[in-house]
């Protein structure tokens, strides 16, 4: 099964954020999707993070939660 564009999307921008802190990636790719990314997709980015649970990579967890949280 291939992984869903949002998802996709949302570990690769986590990505480029392996040589910081994991909370620093976490709040820098948060504030990327809240920027940048339509409301639907972070809704759907939502729902598969949920659903992905301990699957997901940890940056774009916490990134989510973030966005969830504000």
């Amino acid at each position: 099964m291939s992984t869903p564009p949002t998802l996709r999307l949302a570990t690769e921008i986590a990505a480029q954020f392996r040589h910081v802190p994991e909370d620093v990636a976490a709040r820098t790719v948060a504030g990327h999707i809240r920027t940048f990314w339509d409301p639907r997709m972070r809704v759907q980015l939502h729902d598969l993070v949920t659903a992905a649970g301990a699957d997901c990579d940890p940056v774009v967890a916490r990134a989510d939660a973030l966005l969830v949280a504000h």
